[in-house]
């Protein structure tokens, strides 16, 4: 917190020269805010989980082919459709693969991608706002829970459309081929990859640039936030689980322990950062959850622990990965397990690449969004140790540039104030509490996204 609060202080303010289209932005994006808002209120009241997300992306292809794009549904569906029976064993009605892509070309010149992530997450808001959700839902695997955008999805769509509005509006200032995508699944690492499975840059003109940005509640209303190079983690979840002998809680001798074979793990993997991964890299590795047992006096037979690894580097991400195996397996042994039953590690196959923020891209970007915008709104900030499926569009091809920027979303006055006194921030991302102030971060979200994309079509 302290870090977060010292970083968010010491910002530092990206300089540029005004630019051409920076006073008609201001003025086209102010006059289409309200149309923007009923939109983002309208997705805000209708979340959808991942992996259901039919009506989100169906009112998005609704408002891009009223605007003159070329739209195609159902991106992803057979892959979504295999992950799900492989993992759950059956498809329920009304999931799939609801990825939507928008095209429309406007003349010679470079092609430029923008994103918009569309899921919401199982959470019963607790926001008060007036359009508050009320949806409860089930999942792709069947569980019944309440529903909430609390990670700003709503805003992205909403910012997207604003974004192509405009640059329908000012289409005779750019040329090239503009791809709009709406992402189901973001939120369990599925959207991007079946997306980009069911030939997303083969089926439709391959971009030379992909552009996406995430409100943000650990930024103020009013900023725009940007990390050039790596911004966000690699993502691995691992389940570790240890199969031990039970006994009577009086007679410990008589079995083997999983709950103390577990807390040596525990301790043991924290040197995997600390020992193994050079100081100037960064890593994390978390032990979420540690599960076993039912009663006082039972050593139960198996313990389970769920872990959350973070990195940037690749090699890193190796490096802890295969430690947390050698960890688990060798505190195993030296509790005298037998060799067939040794703890067991699973790496979960929702793995997240780390985001790197092109730099090239990233500077020109961020100056034609400062000069749209105001330089004294554009800042630049430390990386996040989150994670985003965004990364898949560069992994997939890393001659592809790609950038996602920040658009804060918390209350100005209240995000000042606990920096000055260092207290919590406002309530962010993943919070039940989590309302962004919708006038500034929707109308800097769609001017940011048109000022950057006209830049990349400059060429």
């Amino acid at each position: 917190m302290k870090s977060l609060l010292c970083s968010a202080a010491a910002l530092l303010t990206l300089a540029a020269a005004p630019g051409v289209f920076a006073q008609d932005l201001t003025t086209t994006v102010s006059e289409d805010h309200d149309y923007v808002l009923d939109l983002y209120k309208h997705f805000h009241q209708n979340p959808e989980l991942s992996l259901k997300e039919e009506k989100s992306a169906a009112r998005m292809a609704k408002e891009l082919t009223s605007l003159g794009f070329e739209v195609t549904e159902g991106l992803g569906d057979a892959w979504v459709k295999q992950k799900v029976m492989k993992e759950v064993g059956e498809v329920l009605p009304g999931v799939g693969g609801y990825g939507l892509v928008g095209v429309m070309k406007n003349g010679e010149g470079p092609t430029v991608m923008l994103r918009a992530d569309m899921d919401a997450l199982p959470l019963q808001e607790k926001t008060g706002v007036p359009y508050t959700s009320n949806v409860v839902s089930t999942d792709f695997t069947g569980k019944e829970a309440p529903v909430m955008h609390a990670c700003a999805h709503d805003s992205h769509m909403a910012i997207l459309i604003g974004a192509a509005r405009q640059l329908v509006e000012h289409k005779d200032d750019w040329s090239g081929t503009l791809v709009l995508i709406g992402q189901p699944a973001e939120e369990i690492g599925y959207g991007a990859l079946a997306m980009l499975e069911d030939g997303l840059m083969e089926k439709f003109p391959k971009p030379d640039y992909v552009l996406a940005t995430h409100t943000s509640g650990w930024d103020p209303a009013g900023k725009v936030t940007y990390t050039s190079g790596y911004a966000l983690a690699n993502v691995d979840s691992v389940d570790i689980k240890i199969k031990g002998i039970g006994a009577h809680g009086s007679a410990p001798h008589m079995g083997k322990d999983p709950i103390v074979i577990g807390a040596q793990i525990v301790n043991s993997l924290q040197t995997l950062v600390s020992r193994e991964v050079n100081p100037l890299q960064a890593g994390v590795v978390t032990v979420g959850s540690f599960r076993s047992g039912y009663k006082h006096n039972i050593i139960p037979d198996e313990a389970e622990l769920l872990l959350t690894v973070r990195s940037y580097d690749d090699d890193v991400r190796k490096t802890l990965l295969e430690g947390i195996k050698r960890i688990a397996v060798a505190q195993g042994r030296s509790a005298g397990l037998a060799e067939d039953n040794l703890p067991e590690v699973i790496i979960k196959s929702d793995y997240t690449p780390s985001t790197y923020n092109d730099p090239d891209m990233t500077d020109r970007v961020m100056k034609a969004v400062s000069a749209s915008i105001g330089e004294d709104k554009v800042e630049s900030r430390p990386p996040s140790m989150g994670g985003e499926d965004f990364s898949r569009y560069h992994r997939h091809d890393e001659d592809i540039p790609t950038l996602i920027f920040w658009t804060g979303g918390a209350d100005p006055e209240a995000f000042a104030a606990a920096v000055e006194n260092k207290t919590p921030l406002p309530p962010a991302n993943h919070s039940p509490l989590f309302a962004p102030i919708p006038g500034p971060s929707l109308k800097l979200g769609v001017q940011s996204m048109t000022a950057g994309a006209m830049e990349l079509f400059k060429e």
